[in-house]
């Protein structure tokens, strides 16, 4: 966004995971969505009520009450994201993750966009020279899809840039807590996939970063300031895969790579178990593995084995112990719990292994 405030500091409240659309008004409320992505209120730059309605593949803002200045900052940045934000991190991420050590971040987008308000719609991609997973990270990539009514970014336009196979307008500057560089859509783009790395070399290039940073977090929604209701990130993914040249590469901790889950039960009235086995299909090594999954409503863990699982309910994260850690190409490793449930027992159909979707057998 373009100001941090020191205000953003606030804890975060968390609504919970979304089994279906959930209704979000509190100013820095958020919700799971897929298993592996954070929505976010966000509003921090007006006390008037904003409020928006998580979906199962994105968000849509339902209230946008009031304005502020179009020479000054906006309202609020209503928005999902893989990666941490103000220690509220999504599940299963790979993020922080050292800018030389990644070799691909495919994102891909659809937007809903409206003519009654003065908004962009943008990507916030953070870095930093370190791992960090709280406040203001040092640079700022926006990236503006669209823009609509008399609004700038922060700075000054300093040029134009060919990323990603597209031209755009590029602006430079500092809101006082971080420097910013935004590359801007000459016209408006409705839905992109592409690689977030392309922005981030660009921004390298121009002296902005350095290789030896992290990544913190992906960002994309909305800047409003005036109104916004209706506006809508329709679809959103983010992945950061490793095998750059750092630490954190192949084999490197929190490493993603392409897996497969066999996800087994016995169940009996009001209780189970699950034998979980997670398989590395990738041709590079694992070393610390998260595997995240949504437990259907009414689900609870109650004890674990050969991994820790929190929280008990909900979208869950499985983490390695001491003596699992490893995961070879073409190995795998297994886990399990004992659960309680009430109504229809059912199993859960999305995993991610750090991050990265994984098919499920």
């Amino acid at each position: 966004m373009l100001v941090a405030l020191a205000s953003l500091a606030a804890l975060v409240t968390t609504a919970g995971p979304a089994q279906a659309d959930t209704l979000i008004c509190d100013q820095y409320g958020s919700t799971t969505i897929q298993g592996r992505y954070v929505v976010q209120n966000n509003r921090w730059g007006t006390t008037a009520t904003q409020c928006v309605n998580a979906t199962a593949t994105g968000f849509e803002l339902t209230r946008a009450d009031g304005s502020v200045p179009t020479n000054g900052a906006p309202k609020s940045y209503p928005s999902v994201y893989n990666g941490c934000h103000y220690t509220n991190c999504s599940p299963g991420t790979s993020l922080p993750m050292q800018v030389s050590s990644i070799s691909s971040a495919p994102s891909s987008i659809s937007y809903g966009y409206v003519s009654n308000a003065v908004y962009n719609a943008s990507y916030d991609i953070w870095l930093d020279p370190t791992p960090r997973k709280d406040g203001v990270s040092r640079t700022e990539i926006m990236i503006w899809f669209n823009r609509v009514g008399p609004i700038q970014p922060i700075g000054s336009r300093t040029g134009t840039a060919t990323v990603g196979g597209r031209t755009w307008e590029v602006w430079t500057g500092s809101n006082g807590s971080n420097d910013v560089i935004s590359f801007v859509a000459p016209s408006a783009i409705a839905g992109w996939s592409f690689d977030v790395m392309d922005f981030v070399d660009e921004t390298v290039a121009r002296g902005m970063a350095q290789p030896s940073w992290y990544i913190t977090s992906v960002q994309a929604g909305f800047e409003p300031w005036e109104n916004g209701a209706g506006l809508k990130v329709q679809s959103f993914s983010s992945t950061v895969n490793g095998g750059g040249s750092g630490p954190g590469g192949p084999g490197g901790p929190g490493t993603p790579g392409a897996c497969r889950v066999a996800y087994g039960t016995n169940v009996w009235p009001g209780g189970f178990t699950a034998e979980v086995t997670v398989t590395n299909t990738s041709a590079a090594p694992v070393n610390g593995w998260k595997v995240t999954f949504g437990l259907p409503a009414g689900q609870s863990v109650t004890q674990t084995w050969n991994a820790a699982i929190t929280p008990s309910s909900g979208t869950v994260t499985a983490t390695n112990t001491g003596s699992n850690a490893l995961i070879t190409a073409g190995g795998s490793q297994s886990f399990g719990f004992q659960g309680t449930y009430t109504g229809t027992f059912t199993k859960p159909t999305q995993f991610s292994l750090n991050g990265t979707a994984c098919t499920v057998a």
